[in-house]
């Protein structure tokens, strides 16, 4: 029967081993020094104040001599975590705006890779917000989840509307004294420009009351000669 050497093969399973045994503790080793790295990294975002006002409302503190903390009325709460899912819509449009830039610019060798991993990360920490957001909009009224981003980005473009109107109204004094100067520098130069079309063509003015060097009554030089020789 075949029989199998097992001092053979002690060799050959001990480097099996081995070897394995280095290429987990060198992932492990490298999966941590990477988790350490992106830890270190500059947030994508700064802090999400919208988020810190609405739990700071939801989980508030009893004051100081009392037992019970103040209760904070609904609508509040619905306001603050309205105004927290509008920012969200901010954030996505920046995300969505960025990841075709830092993906072309990765290419490229533009950029490094910590900022891709910083947006990767800035990525997945919405995905989490988004998520959150639609947990405590059901919990504070049914279905509310399903809608609650959609009044969000009715707000977000109307806020970003409303800053755009803002900034053209605010442009407008200087843009309507800009356009006054423009205009009298134009009628200048225009009158400027008829001033020479017409100095050329100006009539020649002769004032009559101007007397001759020669009187009307005195015979010229010329006649006397010819007198003169008759």
């Amino acid at each position: 029967m075949f029989s199998l050497d097992w001092r053979g093969l002690v060799l050959p399973l001990c480097y099996v081993v081995v070897l394995g045994g280095t290429f987990m503790t060198f992932s492990t080793i490298y999966r941590k020094r990477k988790a350490m790295e992106s830890a270190n990294l500059a947030p994508w975002f700064p802090s999400h104040l919208q988020r810190n006002v609405y739990l700071s409302l939801l989980h508030m503190e009893p004051e100081g001599g009392s037992e019970k903390a103040p209760k904070v009325p609904d609508s509040v709460i619905r306001a603050a975590l309205l105004r927290r899912a509008v920012e969200d819509i901010h954030r996505i449009i920046q995300i969505r705006t960025a990841k075709a830039a830092c993906g072309s610019l990765l290419q490229r060798g533009s950029v490094g890779d910590d900022l891709w991993q910083r947006f990767q990360r800035a990525e997945k920490e919405m995905e989490e917000e988004l998520r959150d957001v639609v947990m405590e909009a059901n919990a504070l009224a049914p279905n509310w989840g399903q809608i609650i981003f959609q009044s969000a980005n009715e707000i977000a473009a109307n806020t970003t509307l409303r800053e755009r109107l803002d900034e053209i109204q605010a442009n407008t004094e200087a843009e309507k004294e800009w356009w006054e100067k423009r205009r009298a520098t134009i009628k200048i130069k225009e009158i400027e420009e008829d001033g020479k079309v017409t100095s050329g063509d100006e009539p020649v003015i002769v004032d009559n009351n101007t007397p001759s060097a020669t009187p009307a009554g005195t015979p010229s030089a010329g006649s006397k000669k010819k007198k003169g020789k008759k």
